[in-house]
C-alpha cells in the first residue's frame, strides 16, 4: 500500500510541474508517445549527456576564451612603452581602417582621408634617428607592420613603401642636405614617397638587368625607361628611381619630383590583390633630374640592396599580420556560426583546422621576432631575411586557405574579411623577392654554391 501512495504522490508532483499549454503546443509538433518510448530506451550515460546538452543551451551564456593570435604571449617581451605603441596602432587600425577597408578594396581606391590620421601616430621612419623620426627598434617596426596587416595588408604596404623603401633610400643613401630636405616632411606624411625599382621585364633580375638608363649631361641626368608595380606612384610627391648609368654601368638612385617633365604615371588596374595600393606603371622619356636630386651615396646596386635588406624583414612581419588577421577572423566566425544545433567551432574537424593555423602562425611569429632581434643586434644577413620571407609567405598561404575553408561559402564574401586576406596573401608571396629567389639566397648561404643563372 505504501508503495502505491508513493507512486501517487510522485505522479501528483509531476502533474503539478507540467505546463499543459506548452505540452499541447509540443504535441502538435512531435509524437509524444514516440518521444517517451525513445527516452525510455536511453541508458544512464546517454540520459546524462542529453540533459547536459539541454542545460547548456539555456541559462548563463558560456564564457569563451579571448581571441588572441599571440598564443605564446610574445608581447610580454616588449617594454611597456613599446607595448603601448603596439596597442595604439591596433586601436587605430580597428577604429579608422577596419570599418572602411572592404569598400575601398572593392572599388580599387585609396582612402586619402586617413593620411592625416596616420600622421598623428608619429611612426613614419620608425627606426631612423633624427629628422623627427621615432628612433625605435627594428622589432618595433616589425610589430607595427604586423598590426597594420592584421587588419589590411594594403595599408601596411602603403606604410612600408612610405616609411621603409622611400624614406629608407634617402636615409641610407642621401646626403645630409637631402635628408634635411625630405625626411621631416615625409615623417609627418606631408610628403608621400614611392620606390621605383621593378620594371615591366625586370623583377628579380634587378641586380644586373635594369633597363632604365641614366645619362649625365650639362643639364643634369636624363632618365629613360619604365618602372612597374610601383606602390603610391599615382599620387607620390617624390619617387626614388633606380637606373643604370650608361657611362660606368653602375646603378644609381634619383629623387624625381612630382610634375617633372618626361615623367608619366599610369595606374595599374585589374589587380586581384592589394587593391587599395595604387600601383603605377611609370614611363620616363628624356626625364631630366638635376645633380642635386641624385642620391649622393647610391653608387652601385649594393647600395640599393642595403635598402632592400633593411625592409625585407618588414615584409615577413606583414605576412604574419595577414595570417593573424585571417586566423582571428576565422576563429571568431566559427564560434558564432551554428550548424546542427551548436557552433561549428565545437566540431573536431574545425578545431583541427584552427589548431593547424595557430601552429603555423605561432612558428611564424617566433621566427620574425628572432629575425628582428638579429637586426637590432647588427647581425642580420641577407639569408636571414630571405628565410623569413620564404617561410612566412608560404605559411600565410596555408593559413588563409584554411581560414576560408572553415567558413565554407561565406569565406568568399568580403563582409567576413577572410576573402581579402586570401587574395592579398598572393601579393605578399611574390613581392620583395619571390620564393624561388629568396630560396636561392638561403641555399647559397648554407651550401657555399650559387645556383643563380
Amino acid at each position: 500500500m505504501a508503495g502505491t501512495f508513493s507512486k501517487i504522490r510522485e505522479a501528483y508532483k509531476l502533474f503539478k510541474s507540467i505546463d499543459f499549454d506548452k505540452l499541447g503546443k509540443l504535441s502538435r509538433k512531435v509524437d509524444l508517445q514516440q518521444v517517451m518510448e525513445g527516452f525510455s530506451r536511453l541508458d544512464d550515460n546517454q540520459l546524462k549527456g542529453l540533459m547536459k546538452m539541454m542545460n547548456s543551451s539555456g541559462g548563463k551564456k558560456k564564457e569563451l576564451p579571448e581571441i588572441n593570435g599571440d598564443f605564446y604571449e610574445l608581447h610580454l617581451r616588449l617594454s611597456d612603452e613599446d607595448r603601448a605603441i603596439q596597442l595604439k596602432v591596433r586601436e587605430f587600425m580597428e577604429r579608422e581602417i577596419k570599418p572602411i577597408v572592404n569598400n575601398y578594396w572593392l572599388h580599387d581606391e585609396f582612402p586619402f582621408e586617413v593620411i592625416p590620421k596616420f600622421a598623428e601616430l608619429g611612426l613614419c621612419g620608425v627606426t631612423y634617428k633624427g629628422y623627427g623620426c621615432p628612433g625605435k627598434s627594428f622589432l618595433m617596426e616589425g610589430i607595427i607592420a604586423m598590426e597594420m596587416a592584421r587588419i589590411d595588408s594594403s595599408i601596411a604596404t602603403f606604410f612600408g613603401v612610405q616609411s621603409g623603401l622611400s624614406m629608407g633610400s634617402i636615409y641610407l643613401c642621401g646626403s645630409e642636405e637631402q635628408k634635411q630636405e625630405w625626411l621631416p616632411g615625409m615623417q609627418q606624411m606631408k610628403i608621400i614617397g614611392a620606390f621605383g625599382l621593378t620594371e615591366p621585364e625586370v623583377g628579380s633580375g634587378a641586380a644586373g638587368g635594369l633597363t632604365t638608363t641614366a645619362k649625365r649631361t650639362e643639364n643634369g641626368w636624363v632618365l629613360n625607361g619604365q618602372k612597374k608595380w610601383i606602390g603610391n606612384a599615382t599620387f607620390a610627391d617624390v619617387t626614388i628611381i633606380w637606373a643604370k648609368d650608361v657611362d660606368d654601368g653602375e646603378v644609381k638612385g634619383f629623387l624625381v619630383r612630382k610634375g617633372t617633365p618626361g615623367f608619366a604615371v599610369e595606374k595599374i588596374k585589374g589587380k586581384m590583390a592589394l587593391r587599395i595600393v595604387q600601383n603605377g606603371l611609370i614611363t620616363m622619356t628624356d626625364c631630366v633630374v638635376e645633380e642635386r636630386d641624385r642620391l649622393q651615396h647610391a653608387n652601385s646596386f649594393k647600395d640599393t640592396a642595403r635598402v632592400l635588406q633593411m625592409t625585407r624583414a618588414g615584409v615577413a612581419w606583414m605576412a604574419v599580420g595577414c595570417a593573424r588577421g585571417a586566423y582571428e577572423n576565422a576563429l571568431d566566425y566559427t564560434r558564432r556560426r551554428k550548424q546542427f544545433g551548436k557552433p561549428i567551432a565545437a566540431f573536431q574537424l574545425i578545431q583541427n583546422h584552427l589548431v593547424e593555423m595557430l601552429s603555423n602562425l605561432t612558428a611564424m611569429q617566433s621566427l620574425v621576432f628572432r629575425l628582428s632581434e638579429l637586426q637590432d643586434q647588427g647581425m642580420l644577413k641577407d639569408e636571414h631575411a630571405s628565410l623569413a620571407k620564404v617561410f612566412c609567405s608560404l605559411r600565410t598561404r596555408d593559413i588563409v586557405s584554411q581560414a576560408r575553408e572553415v567558413m565554407g561559402g561565406n569565406g568568399i564574401l568580403l563582409d567576413h574579411n577572410v576573402a581579402r586576406f586570401v587574395a592579398d596573401a598572393e601579393a605578399i608571396y611574390s613581392y620583395e623577392g619571390t620564393k624561388e629567389i629568396n630560396s636561392l639566397i638561403v641555399g647559397r648561404a648554407i651550401t657555399g654554391f650559387s645556383a643563380f643563372v
